[in-house]
C-alpha cells in the first residue's frame, strides 16, 4: 500500500501519470518464488535522435562535472551488499530538487552543451565513471574534495559508493563550462575531474592524494566478471 501512494505522490510531484498497467500472477524462478515487486517503465521522446546524449567519454580535456548531492544513503546498496550488511540509510528521492536539476540539464542537453552523461546508480560515483570511460576508450581523474556532498559524509568510500538518487556525471567541454554553469545556477552541481588521454581511472581522496589508479582494461574485466549465484 505504501509503495502505491508513493507513486502516487511522485507521479504527482514530476507531472508523470501512470497511463496503463498490468499484473502478472506468475512470480517463480528456479531459485523460488520471487519477492512481490512493482516494476515501472517509462518512456520518453526525443524530437531529434541526432542530439541523443550518450554515455561514452568523447574527448580528452572535457570536464567532469557532477549534477546532485552525494549523501550517506548506502543501504542496500551494491558497495554494502559486497561488504556484507544491508544498512538502513536508503535512498530518497527529493522531487523538488531533482526535478529543478532535471529540467536545467536538459536544457542544457539541448543547447548542445553536454558531450556525454551518465545516472548514478547501481555502485555510486565510481561504477559510473568507469562505465563511461569503457564505452570512450578515455580515461578519467576525479576530485572527491570537489564532490558536493552533506555536511559529516567525510569517508571516501561512503562518497565513492553512495547511491544517492538524482545525481549525474556529465562531461562539458571547455569552450561550454560558462554556459553550461549558467544554466545549472541554483541546482548542485561541482566540477569535479577531467577526461585524460591515458586509458587509466585516477581518483584523488579527500587528503589530496590518490586513492584509486587502475587501467580501464583491469576494471572492465572486474566489472564484467560473472555475477554471484552463476548468473552471467
Amino acid at each position: 500500500v505504501k509503495a502505491c501512494q508513493a507513486c502516487y505522490d511522485f507521479a504527482k510531484a514530476y507531472k508523470t501519470p501512470f497511463i496503463s498497467g498490468k499484473d502478472s500472477l506468475y512470480n517463480e524462478s528456479p531459485q523460488g518464488p520471487v519477492t512481490p515487486t512493482l516494476l515501472i517503465t517509462a518512456i520518453g521522446i526525443i524530437p531529434d535522435i541526432r542530439a541523443a546524449i550518450t554515455m561514452d567519454l568523447k574527448a580528452s580535456g572535457n570536464l567532469i562535472y557532477i549534477v546532485g548531492e552525494t549523501l550517506q544513503e548506502l543501504g542496500g546498496s551494491e558497495y554494502y551488499r559486497i561488504m556484507g550488511f544491508l544498512g538502513r540509510s536508503v535512498p530518497k528521492v527529493r522531487p523538488q530538487k531533482s526535478r529543478k536539476a532535471f529540467k536545467a540539464l536538459i536544457k542544457a542537453m539541448d543547447l548542445g552543451l553536454v558531450s556525454a552523461c551518465h545516472d548514478l546508480s547501481e555502485g555510486g560515483l565510481a561504477v559510473s565513471a568507469a562505465e563511461m570511460a569503457f564505452t570512450g576508450g578515455y580515461g578519467v581523474e576525479l576530485d572527491l574534495r570537489e564532490v558536493p556532498r552533506e555536511k559529516d559524509l567525510n569517508r571516501e568510500d561512503l562518497i565513492l559508493f553512495s547511491e544517492s538518487n538524482s545525481r549525474f556525471l556529465v562531461e562539458v567541454p571547455q569552450k561550454c563550462i560558462e554556459n553550461f554553469e549558467s544554466i545549472m545556477r541554483g541546482c548542485v552541481y561541482a566540477k569535479i575531474g577531467e577526461v585524460s588521454k591515458s586509458p587509466t581511472m585516477c581518483v584523488y581522496g579527500l587528503n589530496g592524494e590518490a586513492i584509486i589508479e587502475a587501467s580501464i582494461s583491469d576494471l572492465m574485466a572486474l566489472w564484467r566478471k560473472t555475477l554471484s549465484g552463476g548468473f552471467p
